[in-house]
Parts: C-alpha cells; sequence; structure tokens
C-alpha cells in the first residue's frame, strides 16, 4: 500500500562536515520518491476466515509502526515481496524480523486463508510514498542538500519512514488548493523528468541527501543566521506557488518559542503578504520548509501550519538543521 504526502523540503548541499557561512536560497518546488527499509504496518484489521473474523497479526502480536525488514531470512523491501511469502507459505509459521523503537525482534505468525483463498495476516503495509516539497538552500562548499525542517512521515501513522533509498526530482506547480480553518491546503502539480539527486538521512529535522553532479541552484548567496540573531518583527519567505517561479512574500516573526537544537518548532510566523493569503489562505502543505529570510540572512523554515489559524504556523532555526547533518 503506498501512498501521496505533500511537503515541503528545505535544502541545502554538504560533502565535507565544514560550517558553511554562506549557501545558495532556494525557494523552487520539487518532487520526492520515497521507498522504505523494510515495510511498515501501518494498520491491523480482521477479516473473516469463513468462519469467523480473525486477524493472526493481533494474535502474534505485530504492532502497527513496526517495520518488517525479512520473512523467512528474505529481505523484505516491497508490498509485493511480503505477500508472495504470504501466498507460499501453505498455511505454515512464517519467522518475521521485526524493527521496533530501534530494536530487531523476531516474531512467528501463521497466516490464514480468507473466504477468497488468500493467506492473509490481517495487517496493512506501506513500502513507499511521494510527495511536493521546496528547496532551502543549498551550500556548493559542502556539497549535501537538506530539506523539509522536519522528516517525512507515514502519512497514516505520523511514524518517521525508515529510508531506503529516495529520488529527488524537479516539479511543478499546477495549482493551489487554499487553507480553511480546520483544513490545510496543498500545494498541486507534477514530477519533471530531471533527477536534482538522492537522499541519504531522514530525521525528526530534516531530510538530507547528494545532489546530482553539475546541478546548480539560480537563487544569491545568502548568509545564514545565528539562532540568537532571530528576533520578533518583519521577514519573509521564498515558495513556489505557481509553475516554476520562485517568489518572495511578506511575513512576520510573532515569538520565539524555545531555541532547543532538536526542535523544529523553534519560533511562530504569521504571513501578512496579501496576496498569498489570498490565493493559499496562508501556510499549505508542500510550503513548511520553505526559506524564511530576516535582515538579510537566512534565519530558518517554515516547518508546520496551525490547522486553525492557517495564516501562522511554526520555524525552524536554520543552525538546526545545519547541526543536524554537521554536527
Amino acid at each position: 500500500m503506498s501512498g501521496i504526502i505533500l511537503f515541503n523540503l528545505a535544502v541545502f548541499y554538504v560533502n565535507a562536515k565544514e560550517q558553511p557561512q554562506k549557501v545558495y536560497l532556494g525557494g523552487q518546488s520539487f518532487g520526492v520518491k520515497f521507498y522504505s527499509d523494510g515495510v511498515i504496518i501501518i494498520n491491523l484489521e480482521n477479516y473473516y476466515d469463513g468462519i469467523k473474523y480473525v486477524c493472526p497479526a493481533k494474535d502474534s502480536d505485530l504492532k502497527i509502526n513496526d517495520i518488517i525488514t525479512e520473512a523467512n531470512g528474505k529481505s523484505i523491501k516491497t508490498n509485493e515481496e511480503l505477500s508472495g511469502v504470504f501466498s507460499n507459505c501453505n498455511g505454515e509459521e512464517v519467522s518475521l524480523k521485526i524493527k521496533r523503537n530501534n530494536n530487531i525482534i523476531e516474531k512467528k505468525i501463521k497466516p490464514v486463508k480468507n473466504t477468497a483463498g488468500m493467506y492473509l495476516i490481517g495487517a496493512w503495509i506501506r513500502d513507499s510514498c511521494a510527495g511536493i516539497g521546496t528547496i532551502t538552500y543549498y551550500d556548493a562548499k559542502n556539497n549535501y542538500f537538506a530539506a523539509l525542517g522536519h522528516g517525512i512521515c507515514d502519512n497514516d501513522t505520523s511514524y518517521l519512514m525508515p529510508l531506503e533509498h529516495a529520488t529527488v526530482l524537479s516539479a511543478s506547480i499546477s495549482g493551489v488548493s487554499k487553507s480553511i480553518s480546520g483544513k490545510a491546503g496543498s500545494l498541486n502539480g507534477y514530477f519533471k523528468d530531471e533527477t536534482l539527486g538522492n537522499l541519504t538521512k531522514n530525521t525528526p529535522i530534516g531530510i538530507f541527501g547528494t545532489p546530482e553532479e553539475n546541478y546548480s541552484y539560480k537563487q544569491k548567496q545568502i548568509e545564514i543566521a545565528q539562532t540568537n540573531e532571530i528576533k520578533a518583527g518583519k521577514a519573509s519567505i521564498l515558495t513556489t506557488i505557481k509553475g516554476n517561479d520562485v517568489e518572495e512574500f511578506e511575513i512576520e516573526i510573532t515569538r520565539i518559542c524555545n531555541k532547543n537544537k532538536d526542535s523544529n518548532e523553534n519560533f511562530i510566523i504569521r504571513i501578512t503578504d496579501d496576496r498569498l493569503l489570498e490565493e493559499c489562505g496562508g501556510i499549505v502543505q508542500g510550503m513548511s520548509g520553505s526559506p524564511i529570510i530576516q535582515n538579510g540572512k537566512l534565519v530558518g523554515a517554515v516547518t508546520h501550519v496551525f490547522l486553525n489559524k492557517p495564516q501562522e504556523g511554526f520555524g525552524i532555526a536554520i543552525q538546526n538543521m545545519v547541526s543536524e547533518f554537521i554536527g
């Protein structure tokens, strides 16, 4: 079971782990095709075997967010591979290797036929997702990129997805579904046939990867701010809401929440630009991660929208993202 998620990718590039002083600004949209390291259980559900309702997964103490990495000694990367093991088990027990809370455990499970004669375990499984995001910045000196200001998570469980591999592609925005109180809108678009790079890390405060050789960004260079330089007051974001055009929009940083280096909710922003409010209703999915500029420096990236007040949301301090990769 695959899924589509929307997010905004705050990106910078690095090779040698040196603290960058200046980076190239982003704001361009791109798409990600993300494949997990193993398959993730996103739901458990009873089914009818012709006599009673059963759920072998529950009976074997499998849990939502368990990551199945092996079945009968075979490495599992896709739903199809796991289904194939169950289909050929002839009702015999299957040995599973599972990653749970960063621990590896083993479970035995006995699939049961449903009324159609298929061996099942009563678990919904996900192995991949895709989404549209927005580049934040590019560090040519160090040659890596980072994105989002938060991790890529499963759309149903909000669990951080384990990265097996992911391709970053150019994307174009074809329309916007506006945010309204109680419902976040979204940037709508399509992937283009142009590979920008590959992800190497998926973390709670950003995703990181390597760009394609000879890929270059077109925005200007900008100095990155220290966390203590972020102040309440006027600022702006760069993002793309139409085609491939990067535009700057006015915002205000209204409050500094915390300076926790592990947080992606360091300050609160409010959209003040009339055009962005008119066309998007405020912050939409696919916009989190857009670079935030204040006093001529890159200070952070958009990370979340407030559902009950979509004109406002959280931002992450850019130094948190840099530190997550460089250390």
